[in-house]
């Protein structure tokens, strides 16, 4: 590794650490030329999971799309934002174990999960996201949508 002073490349390592759920390393590390000190880190280098457009098109998963839009839809409601970043927790696990081996996830898939989140915290918000997500176009559908959510809260 480079010295970030000197540019010499030996040096040795004083020091290695895990942060606590062990996906990095931190490694102090001694120019051995200059005697600089400086810290390193080493992460897994992961396959990206790629969302399956609706139009077929694929792109890399991103969760702060999701963040944005779970956000949009619990403004002005009582949710904290440990309870928002709890279930972006849980959304981003679920998501990379449907993809698994292959992936590869459809965006259908991750907007069925999230509604699924979003109903346990607050049916408003869940509401609020399915009219984006399902792309609701009339008043109707928004009735049928509390209709279905008052039945099975009965």
């Amino acid at each position: 590794m480079l010295c970030p002073h000197c540019s010499h490349c030996d040096d040795k390592v004083l020091e290695s650490r895990q942060n606590r759920s062990g996906s990095t390393i931190r490694r102090r590390r001694e120019c051995l030329h200059c005697g600089y000190r400086f810290t390193s880190y080493e992460r897994i280098e992961e396959k990206p999971i790629m969302v399956i457009k609706r139009d077929n098109r694929r792109e890399p998963f991103n969760i702060k799309k999701i963040e944005r839009g779970i956000r949009i839809t619990t403004e002005k409601r009582n949710i904290s934002s440990e309870a928002i970043e709890h279930m972006l927790n849980l959304i981003e696990d679920e998501i990379v174990l449907i993809a698994s081996n292959k992936r590869e996830v459809l965006s259908k898939t991750i907007g069925e999960i999230a509604l699924k989140h979003l109903y346990k915290v607050d049916t408003v918000a869940y509401v609020r996201f399915a009219s984006v997500y399902r792309a609701f176009n009339s008043v109707d559908q928004f009735i049928e949508e509390i209709e279905s959510i008052t039945h099975t809260m009965k």
